[in-house]
């Protein structure tokens, strides 16, 4: 009897402390995750600096840097459109101190390529950081004032329009326009702005999806022509520039963005914590007016609606991917 009193008070001093070890942990997570941040923060952009990705990131960052009272350092990871700075943070800690900054093709990639070294399932969302509305522009050289008198054109001669690359926003909303008009239209991917401008300027390229940044001052100045742009309302900054579905294609809302997702199992307070901190900074007024003014839409939300932002353009461009059968192994 006093073997099995012995075995019995043993067990119940086991239990005590694995429970005060487990208590422990947790309170400890508490503590980290209400404490957060206390060191620097590193935000991955999967692309070059002084594109629409980085320009977003370090505006909106340089608040959230201010209002959370630690820096958060912008390190680009360019190469394979994205995959391998979106690659590096899905092995990335969990520890709420990585993230990554990225745009709308991460959703493209999980359709356009057949083998990925990352999952959705590998990231949880932060928060969708801005807007990048998509402008058509047109080479001087078409005889077309309009993108209804454009898609008409198309519809009897051949076309082509660039983008940055194979599964570019610009690439799917080129493609998107084109299946839903019948265009006979081409895609020519380049390798960065400044030659598709230069291509664009000279007639060499017919059309362009864009954000405005680097292509409105050659509207501006007469090099080219803007015809629309594919956001729901018309672009603060540019007020007389029509909405595609003004232009007479209901329906064509297709904007590019950027956004922030976390490893998967950041705890979901510190998660919380950076998206109302992302919001704030994005919204003030500061920030606001910079980003519009360098042609972006200021956003900031909730991890849920950026989900469900993600989970919409997915399903969106994989439709536009199978349909134009496009693919990189």
């Amino acid at each position: 009897m006093a073997s099995i009193a012995h075995f019995q008070r043993s067990a119940w001093t086991t239990l005590l402390a694995l429970g005060s070890v487990a208590f422990t942990t947790h309170s400890q997570a508490q503590d980290s995750s209400a404490n957060w941040p206390t060191k620097a923060i590193k935000v991955t952009v999967p692309y070059t600096p002084g594109g629409s990705t980085d320009i977003v990131s370090r505006t909106v960052f340089d608040a959230v840097s201010k209002r959370l009272g630690q820096p958060v350092i912008i390190e680009n990871k360019p190469g394979a459109n994205s995959t391998i700075g979106v690659a590096q943070t899905a092995r990335a800690p969990a520890d709420g101190y990585h993230f990554v900054s990225m745009l709308a093709a991460y959703t493209v990639n999980m359709s356009l390529y057949k083998k990925l070294p990352y999952k959705a399932s590998d990231f949880v969302a932060v928060s969708h950081v801005a807007d990048l509305p998509m402008f058509l522009f047109a080479a001087n050289k078409l005889p077309v004032k309009n993108a209804k008198e454009l898609a008409e054109y198309g519809k009897k001669h051949p076309l082509n329009y660039a983008s940055s690359g194979t599964g570019a926003s610009a690439h799917m909303i080129g493609a998107r326009w084109a299946q839903e008009n019948g265009l006979n239209a081409q895609h020519v991917p380049y390798n960065g702005s400044a030659p598709i401008l230069a291509d664009l300027m000279s007639g060499q390229v017919d059309m362009l999806f864009d954000p405005a940044l680097v292509p409105m001052p050659h509207a501006k100045s007469g090099k080219i022509k803007v015809l629309a742009v594919a956001s729901k309302q018309r672009w603060p900054g540019e007020p007389d520039i029509p909405t595609m579905e003004e232009a007479g294609f209901p329906g064509f809302v297709m904007n590019s963005w950027v956004g922030v997702l976390a490893p998967k199992g950041t705890p979901q307070p510190i998660v919380d914590k950076l998206s109302s901190a992302i919001a704030e900074a994005a919204q003030s007024p500061e920030v606001k007016t910079k980003l519009t003014q360098l042609g972006f839409g200021a956003v900031g939300s909730t991890p849920a609606q950026f989900q469900q932002l993600i989970d919409q353009d997915t399903a969106m461009y994989k439709g536009v991917i199978d349909k134009a059968q496009v693919s990189i192994d």
